[in-house]
């Protein structure tokens, strides 16, 4: 099939369109400031109403996000464990390190790819400083037992939230949750920035540290003017544009992702309706016996198809791969971050040698399981050709 028609699936074809080109234009002919400004404000505000957030503080990328997120989450509650996934982003991780948590995993669920409930409710305890959830590939993961037994014992929720924009949990859209949320608007995700990042929070004095961290730690950068005027009163020797509260990033954004960003928000919730019909057509399609498609996918907006092979077979997995070559279509084996975190190098030393074998639900996705493109632009027939190839391989 793939010889006379190939099926050509790229993981994503650019979500900038010549309309978000032409709003840069015409901002550019205005000969405006481009760094942070006015455009980065009304992305920000814009942003927290479609969340439903009270703050959004804009960066250069997810992962900025997710180090400026660990970094104000050890000012406010100091040193101790965060909860991670074994499937997510190595920045997730990285960022636990960097801000000098101890990161205690867990397994997956293999019906929405995020941590098992019962080994997150399993491995709580008197250190434990937050929950890192990562949303794979646009599948929730949240529970109303999960929430309440962290509301009960007030350990904060982060939610990473880079591959599920617009997702949902009871009717809530996911990053509205947890003290705070993280969104990725890299090239291949829902919307595109170019390159950025959101943070966002109810909590006000999250969003404080949260604001001065991005922006070198400056004292400057909050918006409350008394914490300002406390800060000046407390360091009288220091000019007060310039008193650094913390050891803090330069991870700002720029007036050209602002735009860029506040024009693809406008679209945002039908190219999201079209990613969802997309991936039903996939998962009714799919040949049940070979792959996996019992997902739980009430509230899902997935970014890309899911698509685990069911058995344990690299014969299979060897002719499935080559026939994705064959037909041009792009994939990435071990879905998010490339499969078990544990396997990678960053954390040798950092965990026990070999304990990736402890978590036997992500060492299946690791091996059998990928993620391949799912976009607006996507046609059904291409879906159709794809399915078709999929369940003819033997």
């Amino acid at each position: 099939m793939s010889d006379c028609c190939p099926i050509n699936l790229p993981l994503m074809e650019d979500n900038i369109t010549r309309e978000d080109n032409e709003q840069v234009i015409a901002f550019l002919r205005t000969m405006p400031r481009l760094t942070q400004s006015a455009q980065v404000r009304a992305f920000e505000e814009e942003w927290s109403a479609w969340l439903g957030v009270r703050h959004s503080i804009f960066v250069n990328s997810g992962a900025s996000a997710n180090l400026v997120t660990l970094a104000a989450l050890r000012h406010l509650h100091g040193p101790g464990e965060v909860i991670v996934p074994t499937l997510t982003w190595v920045s997730d991780i990285a960022a636990t390190l960097q801000n000098g948590f101890a990161p205690v995993f867990v397994d997956i669920d293999p019906r929405h790819l995020g941590m098992a409930e019962e080994q997150v409710l399993a491995k709580l305890g008197p250190k434990t400083r937050a929950v890192f959830v990562t949303y794979v590939q646009g599948f929730n993961c949240l529970t109303a037992r999960l929430l309440a037994e962290l509301a009960a014992r007030g350990i904060p929720l982060i939610e990473d939230v880079c591959e599920s924009h617009g997702a949902t949990f009871q009717g809530r859209r996911l990053g509205s949750f947890g003290l705070a949320s993280n969104f990725s608007y890299y090239f291949a995700h829902h919307m595109s920035t170019i390159e950025g990042g959101m943070i966002c929070t109810h909590d006000d004095r999250f969003h404080q540290a949260v604001r001065m961290l991005r922006s070198h730690g400056m004292v400057r950068e909050a918006p409350s003017a008394a914490l300002r005027a406390e800060y000046a009163r407390a360091n009288p020797e220091l000019n007060p544009d310039f008193i650094f509260a913390h050891p803090g990033y330069n991870c700002r954004n720029t007036e050209i992702g602002a735009v860029f960003g506040r024009s693809q928000l406008k679209r945002l919730d039908a190219n999201n309706r079209r990613r969802q019909e997309n991936f039903a057509l996939f998962l009714s399609l799919l040949d049940p016996a070979k792959y996996r498609t019992d997902f739980a996918v009430e509230g899902s907006c997935n970014y890309a198809f899911a698509l685990v092979i069911r058995q344990p077979d690299l014969a299979f997995r060897g002719r499935l791969e080559a026939a994705l070559h064959q037909a041009g279509v792009e994939f990435r084996r071990g879905s998010s971050g490339g499969g078990n975190q544990l396997r990678q190098p960053y954390l040798k030393g950092v965990v026990p040698d070999g304990c990736w074998r402890q978590f036997p639900e992500v060492e299946h996705i690791h091996h059998f399981g990928y993620y391949v493109g799912n976009f607006p632009s996507l046609e059904a027939e291409r879906i159709r050709q794809l399915c078709a190839l999929l369940n003819g391989l033997e």
